[in-house]
C-alpha cells in the first residue's frame, strides 16, 4: 500500500500565519504538524509516500524531508494547483499510485490512541473496496457525516449537514483499492466547485464495499484547522508527553521500531539533537 498525504490549501482560517508559509509547516507543540500524519502512515506500515501541496509550499516539504531515506521512507512531491477538493488527490497521484491500494490522509489531522495501530494494520490490509472511520463529536455540521442502519451499517454519508443524521464524523483518513483513480476521475465537481471525497465514499457505499471503522472512546482524532484547534492540540501533545514520557509522532522512533532502521542508525540520528528533548529521547529508547 502506499500512502498520500494531502498539504495543500491556501490555510486562508490560519491567515496571518499562513501568508507566507504552509499550514502544514507550523508546530504543533515541538514537531511541524506535518510529521503527525505522517506519522499515522508509517504505523500503518507505508514506507512509500506522495504529498501533494501548493507551488509555493512544495518547497518546504522537499528541504523537511531531504532525509526521508534515512529512516527508511521514500517520499515523492505533486504540486495541486488549485485546491479541486480531496478527491483530487488521486488524480494527481495516478502514476505514484500505480497498480497499488492506496491510504490518503490531510495534512492538518492527529490522530492518537493504544489501539491506533491495530486500526490502521486492519484498514490497510484491504484488497478491495473501502475503508474510512467514524469519530463521535458533539457538533459533526462541518465534517462528512455518517448514518448507521439499526445494523451499524453505514447507510447515507452527507458533507457538511446543517442537520447532522449522527454525530460521526468522518476523519481525514481513507484507504481505498486501486479503483479509487477511476472513481475519482468519474466525480462531477460539487456546487462548491470540488471533487469531494464524499461523493467518492458515496460510490463505494453504492457497491456496498465502503467499511466504517468505528474509533472508541479511547481514540482521539484532532483537526488543526483553526488557531482554537491547533492550541488545543499543543496542548494535548504537550501533557501526553511530559505525563507519559512517551513522544507522539516521533519519525524516527516509528522507524527503528518498525524494524526499519538500526539502533545503531537511530543514535546517529539522535547525535545532531542532543541539544533538544527530542534528540535525548531518541537516545532513552535506544538504551531501554
Amino acid at each position: 500500500m502506499k500512502g498520500i498525504i494531502l498539504a495543500g490549501g491556501s490555510g486562508t482560517r490560519l491567515f496571518p500565519i499562513t501568508k507566507a508559509i504552509s499550514k502544514q509547516m507550523v508546530p504543533i507543540y515541538d514537531k511541524p504538524m506535518i510529521y503527525y500524519p505522517l506519522s499515522v502512515l508509517m504505523l500503518a506500515g507505508i514506507k512509500e509516500i506522495l504529498i501533494i501541496s501548493t507551488e509555493r509550499d512544495i518547497g518546504y516539504f522537499k528541504k523537511l524531508f531531504k532525509d526521508s531515506l534515512e529512516i527508511g521512507l521514500t517520499i515523492e512531491y505533486a504540486i495541486q494547483k488549485t485546491p479541486n477538493g480531496l478527491a483530487d488527490a488521486f488524480i494527481i497521484g495516478e502514476e505514484f499510485i500505480g497498480d497499488d491500494t492506496v491510504a490518503m490522509i490531510l495534512g492538518d489531522n492527529i490522530f492518537y490512541g493504544q489501539n491506533l495501530t491495530d486500526y490502521l494494520l486492519d484498514a490497510a490490509s484491504l484488497k478491495d473496496g473501502a475503508v474510512i472511520f467514524g469519530y463521535y463529536i458533539q457538533d459533526p455540521r462541518e465534517f462528512g457525516v455518517i448514518e448507521f442502519d439499526e445494523d451499524n451499517k453505514a447507510i447515507s454519508i452527507e458533507e457538511k449537514p446543517a442537520r447532522p443524521k449522527s454525530k460521526y464524523a468522518v476523519p481525514g483518513l481513507y484507504f481505498y483499492d486501486n479503483s479509487v483513480i477511476k472513481k475519482a476521475k468519474e466525480l462531477k465537481p460539487s456546487p462548491r466547485g470540488e471533487l469531494e471525497i464524499t461523493d467518492l465514499n458515496r460510490l463505494y457505499m453504492d457497491e456496498s464495499k465502503l467499511k466504517v471503522i468505528r474509533l472508541g472512546r479511547g481514540m482521539v482524532w484532532l483537526d488543526t484547522g483553526t488557531h482554537s484547534s491547533m492550541l488545543k492540540a499543543a496542548n494535548f501533545v504537550e501533557v501526553i508527553q511530559d505525563t507519559h514520557g512517551i513522544y507522539i509522532a516521533c519519525l524516527e522512533e516509528i522507524a527503528y521500531r518498525q524494524g526499519w532502521i538500526t539502533a545503531e542508525k537511530l543514535g546517529q540520528l539522535a547525535k545532531p539533537l542532543m541539544k533538544t528533548g527530542y534528540g535525548k529521547y531518541l537516545i532513552s529508547i535506544i538504551e531501554e
